[in-house]
């Protein structure tokens, strides 16, 4: 699938809905690739290079007032972590650029107190040819850290895809480059 045959305002309904779906995706359909990751963490510059693109962004409302539209679904996967909530940048997903300063996603986990802080930056980039068998336009952070995928969307209308977390908020001891967190977990209902 190209970018350019979608209708723009299709795309962002399936990829907005995918992702404020995102409940609890099996673990194998989301991050379980070991050709995924060539490191578990972003080395000193590429940190400094993340971290001063999100800086600014590291509350709710800071991260809406920049155009990410907020989910109100907290993601997480029963005995393996979570993630949070997603906040998507639809500009930023539509432009079909991968660019360590302007993330298409940012993950915001619950805190103590009811509210959300930052916690991860994802990338994301749909599956130019939407098969799941074949990555050959897989994507990577910084030309070295591969993006985990293709795999299928997270909710209905969502398409195949590829993503990327990185965790450099919260502490990750799963490692950084991982998309579940065992210290994230989302409110009981």
């Amino acid at each position: 699938m190209n970018l350019s045959t979608l209708a723009r305002p299709a795309l962002a309904l399936a990829v907005g809905v995918g992702l404020l779906g995102l409940a609890a995706p099996a673990a194998s359909a989301h991050g379980d690739d070991d050709a995924s990751t060539a490191s578990t963490r972003l080395n000193y510059h590429e940190r400094k290079v993340v971290k001063k693109a999100t800086r600014a962004l590291r509350t709710p409302a800071a991260a809406v007032a920049a155009g990410f539209q907020p989910t109100d679904e907290c993601a997480e996967l029963p005995g393996v972590g979570g993630m949070g909530y997603h906040y998507v940048n639809l500009d930023n997903l539509l432009d079909g650029v991968i660019d360590p300063r302007r993330p298409e996603v940012l993950v915001f986990v619950p805190t103590g107190d009811g509210g959300r802080k930052l916690g991860a930056v994802e990338y994301f980039q749909v599956d130019a040819d939407q098969d799941v068998t074949t990555d050959d336009d897989r994507p990577s952070l910084f030309g070295k850290y591969a993006f985990d995928g293709p795999m299928l969307g997270h909710g209905p209308g969502q398409p195949i895809h590829y993503d990327k977390h990185v965790w450099l908020y919260k502490h990750n001891p799963a490692g950084q480059l991982q998309p579940w967190n065992p210290k994230v977990h989302c409110p009981s209902v």
